[in-house]
């Protein structure tokens, strides 16, 4: 494998044309992170990298998000610019992209696609005007998870269907279990984002571009059906501060919807796989072709101006092959983007092969689909909403006077 990655090391220095980099593709190459707790992660590689490319990586990592942010943004107008950083997709990205900062990686996402890396759409996130910068550092599926215990208890089989689950939570209900977890602060938006782009991908899509408003009526339907779950007492307490994680362990609710990484934090609370269980979530509207699953993914990108900028294509052009995904799955576990890795927990590797299979789309997460501004005002709105829930129009009213400023300055 080491041969092919390595005479594919050409393509790295084409995929874009303007950058200011030295031609060196060997080396210790300066990455810059925001994950500071996955350093000792993303060193571990050094061995395969070193051995498969020779490229190692020095790692300066970042706890604080907005001095991270901060530094990478005032990084481009120096010549100390980092020739790979984590970045973000969504609308962070597309302003580095639209300002040419960050580099062109077309031709290695051409070769992962030919090799069978990576899905075509994946890379649908990190295209723009028919180009795709930055590569996956790794994604997450938003899917549920639940307590093995208290469905067994209760006689219930994964749902496969809307029907199903629908019917699952009444049964716990019924039994004095609460069916679901929720929060009012922060990761408020994933059952909104489910119930959308299950619904009607494309109502979905218009969100995030703006052609279709929070006010829609089909938007409003969407959030009574929320609505008549919260009026059934379906959600845990949203001001709990309980870890999520400790609270489905000691059965507080039954399940909760989060990324894949939760299995990390419920090993943590010391679960295993015989106590939680996962499955993608059902599709409201039934006659969908595939089931839509929300996807995270965050990217590891080359600043175009650089003097490591070819040093840092080679190395995310190795970064996307079997080899390096399955030395990254071992040291920090998750799903894997690349189908052919070697994914180190079993009941996440079959999530993932399921995932990937036919029946199934992606659709980019809430936090990264819509732009920066609309996303902070729906956070606030959806945890309100959860907090007291009630009329869900002047909750949606807030975040479509945000999303009329913000698409009338993009005019």
């Amino acid at each position: 494998m080491a041969g092919v990655i390595i005479g594919g090391l050409a393509l790295a220095g084409c995929s874009g044309d303007s950058g200011t980099g030295t031609g060196e593709v060997t080396g210790t190459l300066s990455f810059y992170t925001d994950k500071a707790a996955w350093k000792p992660d993303f060193e571990s590689l050094n061995s395969a990298s070193g051995d498969a490319v020779d490229i190692t990586l020095k790692t300066t990592g970042y706890s604080d998000a907005n001095q991270y942010d901060a530094f990478i943004k005032q990084s481009f107008r120096t010549s100390k610019s980092p020739g790979l950083f984590t970045w973000h997709t969504g609308d962070s990205l597309t302003q580095l992209v639209d300002e040419g900062l960050v580099a062109e990686t077309t031709d290695i996402w051409k070769k992962a696609i030919d090799e069978g890396w990576v899905s075509e759409d994946l890379a649908k996130s990190y295209t723009y005007d028919g180009k795709q910068y930055c590569v996956p550092m790794n994604i997450a599926y938003w899917i549920m998870f639940y307590n093995k215990a208290i469905f067994a208890d209760n006689g219930i089989e994964v749902p496969t269907t809307w029907d199903e689950l629908n019917a699952a939570a009444t049964k716990l209900k019924a039994a004095g279990v609460t069916p679901y977890y929720q929060t009012s602060a922060l990761f408020t938006f994933q059952w909104f984002q489910h119930l959308v782009a299950s619904t009607d991908p494309d109502l979905y899509a218009g969100l995030a571009d703006g052609s279709v408003k929070y006010t829609d009526p089909k938007i409003v339907d969407i959030m009574n059906l929320w609505l008549d779950e919260q009026k059934k007492d379906w959600f845990s307490d949203p001001g709990s501060t309980t870890d999520p994680a400790v609270a489905l362990k000691q059965g507080d609710f039954a399940m909760i919807n989060f990324g894949t990484f939760f299995a990390g934090n419920l090993e943590g609370a010391g679960m295993t796989t015989d106590d939680y269980g996962m499955f993608a979530i059902p599709a409201v509207n039934d006659s969908l072709s595939t089931t839509p699953v929300g996807v995270e993914s965050g990217p590891i990108c080359v600043a175009e101006n650089s003097a490591q900028r070819d040093l840092g294509l080679a190395y995310s052009e190795w970064w996307m092959s079997a080899d390096a995904q399955t030395a990254w799955n071992k040291a920090h576990g998750d799903v894997a983007f690349n189908p052919k890795a070697t994914v180190a927990d079993p009941a996440l590797a079959a999530i993932g092969e399921q995932i990937a299979g036919d029946g199934y789309s992606l659709y980019d997460r809430f936090f990264e689909a819509m732009p920066t501004e609309i996303v902070t005002t729906a956070i606030e709105q959806f945890g309100a909403f959860n907090a007291n829930p009630g009329d869900p129009l002047p909750f949606l009213e807030k975040i479509q006077a945000t999303a009329d400023k913000y698409w009338a300055e993009q005019k």
